[in-house]
């Protein structure tokens, strides 16, 4: 039995070399390589070419190598196989550490002092609020969603969540579906969308969310955090809201395109914070060891953990 490796947009050689490591007993091939379709019983990917899986008659498990599978139920020709997605500790902190520290870069006003340090200006600013004044809402209560809203409660943050249907956090706020969006909206300063990207909820992030947001904070005006994937937000409404007071600031770490185009007002706008896809990075380590004892515990007649649901797609 085979394992197939099919990434494009990361270097693939490094993932193969590790799960050959880590599964002696069975042969491991990357996209490139000659190798059996009828052989192939797993397959790890991350942004396969379309259509590239659809001859392997005998694919039993697809694996996602990132926390997303938008990048998998785009392909048209995907298998209807059980998909599986990651759940990794190591993600989900990197996750949590990108999202405290842009909260506290907005709250410390961080983003102004770098310009004041570049004109050299002391500007002495003793009356920003505490943590404690600054309402914090998580769209997406996942994985990624719970720790990141546990971490926040912790720096003293007011947070609240909302998610599709209904989950609960301890000591968090939660609304749900379309009924609990708009009250969600309206207690929030920051808005962090961890969101998945799905039919649902691609193009969320747009005007008119925006204005729903609250008016009556402390930061001088909603902020948008989006670190969940570039679909779920509409540029050009992001910029709009920017122009005109909607929004006060924004960090995004995703985009319609990727990489950003050099040509994109995102880069230079002065109330933008651009990074580059990087809030939570995939260990190879950590989730091949995961891949790996998953398929040894499939083939002993164990469960699968983490499986999407294709009705959901997520």
């Amino acid at each position: 039995m085979s394992f197939l490796v099919a990434i494009t947009a990361w270097e693939p050689q490094p993932w193969i070399d590790r799960f050959r490591g880590l599964m002696p007993e069975r042969r491991v091939f990357g996209l490139g390589e000659a190798f059996d379709p009828a052989e192939v019983r797993y397959v790890a990917s991350w942004k396969h070419p379309p259509g590239s899986l659809a001859a392997l008659p005998n694919l039993q498990v697809l694996f996602s190598l990132g926390a997303g599978v938008d990048h998998l139920i785009g392909d048209p020709l995907l298998p209807k196989v059980p998909l599986v997605r990651v759940v990794d500790a190591d993600l989900t902190a990197r996750m949590s550490e990108y999202v405290v520290l842009h909260c506290l870069m907005h709250l410390r006003r961080q983003r102004r002092h770098d310009e004041q340090q570049r004109r050299k200006i002391w500007f002495d600013d003793r009356f920003q609020p505490g943590a404690h004044e600054v309402r914090v809402g998580i769209m997406g209560l996942g994985v990624l969603g719970q720790d990141a809203a546990r971490k926040l409660k912790v720096m003293g943050f007011d947070v609240a969540a909302w998610s599709r249907s209904p989950r609960e956090v301890e000591d968090v706020q939660s609304f749900s579906g379309e009924s609990g969006l708009t009250p969600f909206l309206a207690r929030t300063d920051i808005l962090v969308c961890l969101l998945p990207l799905t039919e649902a909820t691609r193009g969320i992030l747009n005007r008119s969310l925006f204005e729903r947001l609250a008016r009556d904070g402390k930061l001088g005006g909603p902020i948008l955090i989006n670190a969940g994937r570039g679909g779920l937000q509409v540029e050009a409404d992001i910029l709009a809201a920017l122009e005109d007071g909607t929004l006060h600031a924004a960090t995004l770490d995703v985009f319609e395109t990727e990489p950003l185009p050099a040509h994109s007002p995102l880069w230079t706008h002065p109330a933008v914070t651009v990074t580059p896809h990087n809030a939570a990075m995939s260990n190879p380590d950590s989730i091949a060891e995961q891949i790996a004892e998953q398929v040894g515990a499939f083939e002993r007649g164990e469960k699968l953990k983490n499986v999407v649901d294709p009705r959901l797609q997520y």
